[in-house]
């Protein structure tokens, strides 16, 4: 079975991020089960789950309250139309999600992944001002080294040269800022009646490579855009549901976006769904006669899924029936006293870390400050290696990411960070 199923993925299947031609040349893992904190492939072996299956598993794998609540669900019905129509599932999310965000944030836009809920926060961001009277402010502010999506409006703001620099020309121009306030005052006391928002993700920049923004700089550039009419647009897709300790990063430096778009980690991992959270003074730009054509004219087959949005619902009420933020602290403790180890290794150039999130950056010659080449597939070589060892891992170039589902043990934390020690080790 496990052949034929190898040979039928290879034949029809085109993953993402992958180069296939590699791919086509390798045994691939197929996964069959999951519990808890491990995945289970074909041939009946089992493996710690480093990265929360891309970022997104929260409490584990079958989560017994999650799994129940999509089953009830499923006993009702499975999906109907959010235009024009509604149902409980949404109603009851819309207001957890907005009892929970940051103040100032009351309406709930649903859409399906990431990328979208993104490409929905832009264009609304430049839809309001034109409803506002203000037709110059169509500019966007981002940050070099960003991550805001694959689709043509989030790769826009998007600042990773690898992921974005071919399809520059299918883009729409903005201003790509480095983390410095002085050259963000600059562009905005300059350009702030073009500029319609700025999009950021809060404390690190997860895609990039696990980068820090300066400490006090999330809500610096808050106050500038305050001051100058700009809305402010936080990513949390990464960073939201727990993943830096608390449960959106803007709450670190007490900052209130305009705009907040979630995802990866809202249904605990299970179904895609997507949020974009805005305020009422947004909204309100929205509404006119029918006539008017103020509508925000965007949706999807799939806006707010009530199968999705029952998961999303279980998720919640998990982290408050579990204390999942209160329980998660001394494990982000021993992470990052664990952490400390790796720095003695001769090929780790720096080791970063917020709560749930880190990065392991490997360099060639830490002397000379010599990075891996591309082509030395150094990252894939470590996650390989961890593979054998029974941890799936993932890297971002020569970054080897840990992002555990919260749920991990203490135990299964330790599990993981021996291999991936033993596993750069090895490789380096």
């Amino acid at each position: 079975m496990a052949k034929n199923l190898e040979r039928l993925d290879k034949e029809y299947s085109w993953h993402p991020f992958t180069q296939m031609q590699d791919w086509l040349k390798e045994e691939p893992l197929i996964i069959s089960e999951a519990k808890g904190s491990y995945l289970k492939d074909i041939r009946g072996r089992w493996y710690l789950d480093g990265i929360s299956s891309l970022w997104v598993n929260v409490h584990g794998h079958r989560k017994k309250e999650i799994d129940s609540a999509i089953n009830k669900q499923l006993g009702k019905v499975a999906h109907s139309t959010f235009l024009g129509l509604t149902h409980q599932p949404a109603i009851e999310l819309s207001e957890k999600l907005i009892k929970i965000a940051p103040q100032g944030l009351k309406k709930v836009f649903y859409s399906d992944n990431g990328s979208t809920s993104v490409e929905i926060a832009l264009k609304m961001c430049f839809q309001y001002w034109q409803q506002k009277g203000q037709s110059k402010k169509t500019k966007f502010i981002y940050f070099k080294n960003s991550y805001h999506g694959d689709t043509i409006g989030s790769v826009s703001v998007g600042g990773i040269d690898l992921f974005h620099r071919l399809y520059r020309p299918l883009l729409f121009k903005a201003y790509c800022l480095p983390f410095s306030i002085k050259r963000l005052k600059e562009v905005i006391q300059k350009y702030n009646s073009q500029v319609a928002g700025l999009i950021i993700e809060p404390l690190i920049q997860g895609a990039g490579g696990m980068l820090f923004a300066p400490k006090g700089f999330l809500s610096k550039a808050r106050d500038l855009c305050l001051r100058y009419k700009i809305l402010f647009i936080a990513d949390e897709v990464a960073t939201g549901f727990g993943r830096t300790g608390k449960m959106f990063a803007c709450e670190h430096e007490k900052v209130n976006p305009d705009i907040m778009c979630l995802g990866k980690g809202i249904t605990g991992g299970y179904l895609p769904l997507a949020a974009t959270l805005t305020t009422n003074e947004i909204y309100s730009a929205f509404l006119g006669e029918y006539k008017d054509k103020k509508t925000f004219f965007h949706g999807h087959s799939y806006t707010a899924n009530p199968l999705s949005c029952a998961a999303a619902i279980a998720n919640l009420k998990l982290f408050k029936k579990e204390k999942t933020l209160e329980k998660l602290q001394p494990k982000i403790r021993f992470l990052k006293a664990s952490l400390e180890s790796f720095k003695k290794l001769k090929q780790v150039g720096d080791v970063r870390q917020l709560g749930f999130m880190a990065g392991i950056e490997l360099i060639k010659d830490k002397a000379k400050n010599q990075p891996y080449l591309w082509e030395e597939k150094i990252g894939i070589r470590v996650i390989k290696e961890a593979r054998k060892r029974g941890v799936i891992l993932r890297p971002l170039g020569n970054v080897i990411v840990l992002m555990p589902p919260l749920s991990i043990t203490i135990n299964e934390l330790r599990k993981l960070l021996k291999i991936t020690y033993q596993s750069i080790s090895e490789v380096t």
